[in-house]
């Protein structure tokens, strides 16, 4: 049996080379671009330096920005694992809100608490906390304006705080009204500098309290100390205060996809406790992870939207000055381009190789911005307490738009290269 001959298109057979030869179409223009800025260094760093400032600012104010992010998200905006608060008063942004819900809001108080942790069907957990300041005293040492807070023993499961040595509070603590307490990593550090705290006492305005647990330490946010703290069972809490005052109430979801629904019930059975209508607002806040990060980004937002204008203004300049470049070295290479027409090259071959040159310089210029930037970011996360964070994708949008710059800025001169007469550009003396 005949073997079938394999039957080849000239097409098929021309495709291959059609795509070397488009290939070195565009290394040859590249590798001239890179050869006349290593020969001409002073000229290129000058004709770079607009992109090279607006893509270092860009990355510099995006590192920045996602830094701040991500510090914010893991130090302020991490109420805890699933958790939102039911608090007297929501996030305001406006002085008039801020009246208005001085006057209309109520305390939440250890009955709505007991409600909420006897009717609810969706959380997890449900705990409550107060919060205050105390003084500390202590081995011959005090400490004043420490946060205190009273806390149920769920809230370790739902808190950021972990414990080092000892135990946190617990529900038997809480029935008993126990003079115990745990300890933040400042409060021992300072108060027992050279001795275990554990099973020692520490008065707290007055009160003894036996410590049972010291809890590991967390660091500073924005320069404050998140360890100086004192928790303490929220009977005892209450007893020593007093219930005259607001208190917050934490709900642990079961999961992410169950935070709408279960801040709905309980939405919905705070705002029936308080026997408002249909049309009333709450008098009462609550208050998630999402809502703080979404105020913080808002507020990130403005600033990355305000260096815009000053990255567009760095960009148009880069993009001038790479345009009068290359009408310059339109000019340098005139007698250049008449060889090549004059040799068989087309409009579009002229055309694409100072596009293409434009670009690579572009380019080039974009990629030391992202190094000087990235140099710059690491720096200053080291050296200082600021976050930052250089994300990819910047990278490669900030890339991106130094091409595109470039390109933009090239299509002038490279039309006006395109457009030489043959005959005039081999006449033509430099």
């Amino acid at each position: 049996m005949a073997t079938p001959k394999l039957q080849v298109s000239a097409a098929d057979a021309v495709a291959p080379q059609r795509k070397v030869a488009r290939a070195h179409f565009l290394r040859e223009p590249a590798v001239i671009a890179l050869q006349n800025m290593v020969s001409h260094k002073l000229r290129s760093f000058l004709m770079l330096v607009g992109v090279i400032l607006s893509v270092s600012t860009l990355i510099l104010v995006v590192a920045l920005v996602a830094g701040m992010n991500q510090y914010f998200a893991a130090r302020i905006a991490n109420l805890g694992s699933n958790v939102f608060l039911i608090m007297k008063f929501p996030i305001i942004s406006d002085t008039k809100e801020l009246l208005k819900a001085t006057r209309r809001n109520r305390d939440i108080t250890w009955d709505d608490y007991v409600a909420l942790r006897d009717n609810l069907k969706l959380p997890q957990a449900v705990g409550v906390e107060g919060r205050r300041n105390a003084n500390l005293r202590a081995e011959h040492q005090s400490l004043e304006d420490v946060n205190l807070r009273g806390v149920t023993a769920n809230i370790g499961d739902m808190d950021v705080e972990e414990v080092a040595t000892g135990r946190y509070i617990t529900d038997t603590d809480n029935q008993h009204r126990d003079m115990v307490c745990m300890i933040g990593a400042d409060v021992a550090d300072k108060l027992f500098p050279t001795t275990d705290p554990l099973g020692k006492t520490l008065s707290i305005d007055g009160q003894e309290f036996q410590i049972v647990g010291v809890a590991k330490k967390i660091g500073n946010t924005f320069g404050q100390s998140q360890d100086n703290f004192v928790y303490i069972p929220i009977e005892t809490w209450l007893k020593i205060y007093g219930r005259n005052t607001t208190l917050s109430i934490n709900v642990q979801v079961r999961g992410a996809e169950w935070l709408a629904r279960t801040q709905e019930e309980a939405r919905g059975l705070m705002r029936a406790r308080r026997h408002l209508s249909y049309n009333d607002d709450d008098n009462f806040g609550i208050l998630a992870s999402d809502s703080l990060m979404s105020l913080w980004q808002n507020l990130t937002g403005t600033l990355a939207s305000g260096m815009v204008g000053l990255v567009s203004i760095f960009l148009v300049i880069g993009g001038v000055v790479i345009m009068n470049v290359m009408l310059a070295s339109v000019t340098e290479r005139t007698r250049e381009i008449g060889i090549r027409k004059s040799l068989g090259a087309k409009r579009r071959d002229i055309l694409m190789q100072f596009l293409v040159e434009s670009t690579v310089m572009a380019l080039v210029g974009g990629a030391i911005g992202v190094l000087i930037a990235w140099i710059i970011a690491v720096i200053v996360r080291t050296a200082t307490p600021v976050p930052m964070s250089v994300p990819i994708p910047a990278v490669v949008l900030a890339i991106g738009i130094s091409s595109a710059v470039g390109m933009f800025f090239g299509v002038y001169p490279a039309r006006k290269a395109a457009k030489l007469d043959p005959i005039e550009a081999l006449r033509y003396e430099n």
